[in-house]
């Protein structure tokens, strides 16, 4: 059971809570490729180190996140001198050595990384246009997972993606693993990021979201969890209705919901617990949740605002 930390969270009440509720640890952002290699020829490490070092020390598990994203990738991978875009053997290098510096320098600590994230396109069309697919083409995905191995064969290698629930993209993401697998890749897991809400994603999508995926014989993960307190789809994409905002107190409703939903969120893990092998939430508590930044205060963990347990934390552990 995990969770997703900042360099911040280490220390003190928080930290406490982290040591008592979790085995594994995931940097929220400290691992990215912005934040960890910002240009060529410099990577930042403290941040990334010290979470590293927490995990050891406590013996707890890392999942490392993450090795080629679109997102928070700093613009030098992609552009020469004079701010043009490389080529397809520039990128894939580079690409390569970020991979095995950072996965080197944590090898026999990370035992899980999420390789390439969020490579799927939201629309109908099959890959993300972004400038990974616009130079490389696919290649870069399966190039990914080959580096990744060459620098640590031990390491679990995940794809991790969301919106995993809605089966046009569960489709497409099946049909991406299966090529891979079929052509020798080695992915071995499959991360489902979990930014629900109360009213999203329906057992009957869970379920069937599992199934489908751990038929692969890939290893299944919930890699980011957490649910909003407002209706809305999932990815974390709330619907916002002008006529009735969105409110900044945790209402008894609100609570109601959300134990409802992480009732049979759980309900549903442990009747698939031999397919999956880890479930991490996106955060401690509602102290500091990613969601916030999407407009006005959530409540989508366990913990409240205190580091107290909420209703839904005692139907999560009492079953």
């Amino acid at each position: 059971m995990g969770v997703a930390v900042r360099p911040t969270d280490l220390s003190g009440e928080t930290a406490t809570l982290i040591q008592d509720q979790f085995n594994s640890i995931t940097a929220e952002n400290a691992m990215k490729m912005g934040p960890i290699h910002p240009r060529e020829d410099r990577y930042f490490w403290k941040d990334a180190d010290s979470i590293v070092h927490f995990a050891m020390a406590h013996h707890m598990k890392i999942r490392g996140h993450t090795l080629c994203w679109h997102n928070q990738a700093p613009d030098w991978l992609f552009q020469d001198m004079s701010g043009k875009d490389v080529s397809k053997e520039v990128l894939l290098k580079r690409l390569e050595q970020h991979i095995k510096t950072v996965v080197g320098r944590y090898k026999g600590r990370i035992y899980a990384w999420d390789v390439v994230n969020e490579a799927i396109a939201d629309d109908s069309t099959f890959l993300r246009k972004s400038k990974w697919f616009e130079i490389t083409g696919a290649d870069f995905i399966a190039k990914a997972f080959e580096y990744a191995h060459e620098a640590d064969s031990e390491a679990i290698l995940f794809y991790n993606d969301y919106n995993t629930e809605i089966p046009a993209k569960r489709e497409k993401i099946y049909r991406l693993l299966k090529s891979l697998l079929d052509r020798g890749v080695p992915v071995h897991g499959i991360g489902l990021q979990a930014h629900w809400s109360i009213n999203s994603p329906s057992r009957k999508q869970l379920e069937k979201s599992i199934q489908q995926f751990s038929s692969l014989g890939l290893q299944v993960q919930f890699t980011e969890l957490d649910i909003s307190v407002y209706d809305g789809h999932e990815g974390g994409q709330l619907s916002r209705n002008r006529q009735q905002p969105l409110q900044a107190i945790f209402t008894p409703e609100m609570e109601q919901q959300q134990l409802e939903q992480y009732k049979m969120v759980f309900d549903v893990f442990r009747r698939y617990k031999k397919s999956i092998s880890g479930v991490t939430f996106w955060n401690v508590s509602d102290r500091y949740t990613w969601l916030d930044s999407r407009g006005k205060k959530n409540y989508p963990l366990l913990f409240d605002q205190h580091l107290q347990p909420k209703k839904a934390f005692w139907e999560v552990v009492h079953f």
